[in-house]
């Protein structure tokens, strides 16, 4: 996050299509999508981790690892 998004903070969320290697915002624009293990505020500019398959985004590498294995014991 840069200083300007500090300054201003991340006014709306955007509606993001998650691709394999890529994401793509809505037509609505948006600065920011929520974690779905944390809830956490993520900066379209920080998005590192998401599940295609899940269609949601994730804060780190450890809340997608965590997501993961809650959805294999859910099945199981």
């Amino acid at each position: 996050m840069d200083r300007i998004e500090r300054f201003f903070g991340l006014k709306r969320e955007a509606k993001v299509r998650y691709m394999d290697g890529a994401f793509e915002v809505g037509s609505g624009g948006g600065d920011f999508v929520k974690c779905a293990v944390t809830g956490e505020a993520i900066a379209l500019a920080d998005l590192r981790y998401w599940s295609v398959e899940r269609a949601e985004a994730y804060s780190s590498p450890a809340a997608a690892l965590k997501r993961h294995l809650d959805v294999l014991s859910a099945k199981a």
